[in-house]
């Protein structure tokens, strides 16, 4: 088997170090997924997501002149169903080794990513009019301004002690 990039095909997990895992290819090659491919979220310890003997799934996202090949998890997980017919029978996602992938080892989840505050759920009872998400943006930001203003009136002495 050939590796060209764009190539996705099933490989054993060889070794683990901090910067990515090693992964033994089809045709005694060796590849490196780096940490920033092993997952969509933030990976802080590729142990957390594989472990050695593992069996995953991956793309080959760059092969450069030294012979070095470049891979990826994550993009192989991004394939739709539908596409994974069209590129064949190995990048199929419903497979046993890319399932093993999608959940960190340990059983721990991926944390949500975290809410920003003024958002409301999409859950919420009812929709909130532009005319009403605009008034509390408003208020809000009038809130805070005044806050601001105290605090950098406070620190320059008070309201009579403006410069001249």
């Amino acid at each position: 088997m050939s590796i060209e990039v764009g190539t996705i095909t099933e490989g054993t997990v060889s070794g683990i170090t901090n910067f990515g895992a090693f992964i033994n290819l089809p045709g005694n090659v060796v590849g490196l997924v780096h940490i920033s491919e092993v997952a969509d979220a933030y990976v802080k310890d590729v142990k957390d997501y594989l472990k050695e003997q593992d069996k995953i799934m991956v793309k080959v996202i760059n092969v450069d002149p030294q012979g070095k090949i470049g891979l990826s998890i994550k993009q192989v997980k991004a394939i739709a169903p539908d596409q994974a017919a069209v590129a064949g029978p190995a990048a199929r996602v419903d497979r046993p080794a890319a399932r093993a992938v999608a959940a960190p080892v340990g059983g721990r989840p991926a944390s949500p990513p975290p809410r920003s505050a003024g958002f409301s759920s999409p859950r919420s009872a009812a929709p909130e009019s532009f005319e009403d998400k605009l008034s509390k943006f408003i208020k809000e930001s009038d809130q805070k301004l005044t806050e601001i203003r105290r605090s950098t009136d406070a620190k320059r002495g008070g309201r009579g002690t403006g410069r001249s």
